[in-house]
């Protein structure tokens, strides 16, 4: 602002002495003129033109002056607008100071809150990012789901239709079947009539050469035989919801009675068998260090004694035994191809009917099958066990049957499977009647 001021100052007070040197300029060569009088009007023209240039620079200076009184007073203006900003901007400063000084503590606040709420914030978008991936997986594994149960309900639809169609066919199957069991009910009746009627006539040829018990284990052969075909049948027969029923009451009444039953008796039995372990082992003591090697001397004794007795009763009875092989075994010849025909008979007409009745069933009992496959896994375990000590009875059953079939050259063809299988069922029936 100052320099603004000493610019215009030096300026105008150049124009003033530049006036002044031009009016005295003018002055001395007036007098010179006046002086000389007449030296040339070269001089007169010269003085005008000057006279017109300055009289046009003091217009030119005037009009100068006048902008720069308007820059001044424009100056001034801004001199006060500047001032007043100035002024301003010092109360706004100052307030700035204060509110600075004053709200640090409380910005210091609402900024410690604003991180707060701000990390609340990214938690709660993390957690709703989460939330939103796994409704997002939701919803394509239900779609995914969805797609699979529309695919099986169609699926199933096709399963049913063609369920209805195979119950019809079943039924209809059972219906034939049912006949055809009524049908070969009455053959096996008429064949065991046939088998007593013709038994009676060997008992009345053979009577002599033929023992009682074995026609009496003929007979019960053929009928166990009769039995045993039906009672499969009939058994095969049997419809699924039966089954089903039965496998739950069995369930049941083994949990109920059966199992506690069976705890009991396995406790009694450890029990019982401790208490007999305590007793008999100071008595196998006695029997180890003096029963057994006075029966040992005394077995010598009797060895030595009746050997030679022994040695004609054995050879006594290999002649009694060779005697009644040749006298028997001719009719045993008969007796297998007389009753050999008729077991071929009943084993080719009872096999379509088995047959069939399996195919039917089969789809029953597979059913049952995978309906009871979680139920039965208790009873599998404690059926285990016990199929195992049977398994070991019935294998040693079976091996003394079979040595003893094989001890005699009569029955030594006997000695297969089948028939070591068959005698030990003959032999259980056997105990059977004898209970009965």
């Amino acid at each position: 602002m100052s320099s603004s001021k000493l610019v215009t100052l030096s300026i105008f007070f150049s124009l003033i002495v530049a006036k002044i040197g031009a009016d005295a300029s003018i002055q001395k060569q007036e007098e010179v003129i006046g002086l000389d009088g007449s030296d040339s009007s070269s001089l007169k023209i010269e003085l005008e033109q000057l006279k017109s240039k300055i009289h046009a620079l003091e217009s030119h200076i005037d009009e100068k002056t006048r902008e720069l009184k308007s820059k001044d007073e424009i100056i001034a203006h801004y001199e006060k607008t500047i001032q007043e900003k100035l002024d301003s901007i010092t109360s706004l400063q100052s307030e700035v100071t204060s509110l600075q000084k004053k709200g640090t503590s409380d910005a210091v606040e609402q900024v410690g809150k604003a991180h707060a709420r701000a990390d609340e914030l990214e938690k709660l978008v993390a957690k709703f990012k989460k939330e939103i991936e796994t409704q997002q997986r939701n919803k394509y594994a239900l779609e995914a789901r969805a797609s699979e149960s529309e695919k099986k309900m169609h699926e199933l639809n096709l399963k049913l239709e063609n369920l209805q169609k195979f119950n019809e066919e079943q039924s209809t199957k059972i219906r034939k079947t049912e006949r055809a069991l009524q049908v070969a009910e009455e053959e096996m009746m008429k064949a065991k009539f046939e088998a007593t009627s013709k038994t009676k006539e060997l008992m009345e040829v053979h009577g002599a050469w033929i023992p009682p018990w074995l026609a009496v284990h003929l007979i019960r052969c053929q009928v166990n035989c009769v039995q045993f075909i039906l009672f499969v049948l009939q058994g095969l027969l049997m419809s699924s919801d039966y089954m089903v029923n039965f496998q739950a009451f069995m369930e049941t009444h083994w949990n109920e009675h059966g199992k506690p039953a069976m705890e009991r008796v396995i406790q009694k039995a450890m029990v019982k068998k401790a208490q007999a372990e305590k007793w008999a082992q100071p008595h196998v003591e006695t029997m180890k260090t003096k029963w057994i090697p006075a029966m040992k001397k005394h077995w010598l004794v009797i060895t030595t004694y009746i050997e030679p007795h022994v040695q004609s009763l054995t050879s006594k009875t290999v002649e009694v035994y060779e005697v009644s092989k040749s006298a028997i075994t001719p009719h045993i010849i008969i007796v297998q191809k007389f009753a050999d025909p008729y077991f071929q008979e009943a084993k080719k007409f009872s096999k379509p009917y088995i047959d069939q009745v399996a195919t039917v069933t089969k789809p029953h009992v597979d059913k049952l099958r995978v309906a009871l496959r979680p139920y039965t896994n208790e009873v599998i375990l404690a059926y285990g066990k016990f199929l195992k000590s049977a398994t070991v009875y019935h294998q040693q059953v079976q091996a003394t049957v079979q040595e003893m079939l094989k001890k005699h050259e009569l029955t030594r063809p006997l000695a297969t499977k089948e028939s070591v299988w068959f005698a030990e069922k003959l032999e259980r029936e056997q105990i059977k009647w004898d209970q009965d």
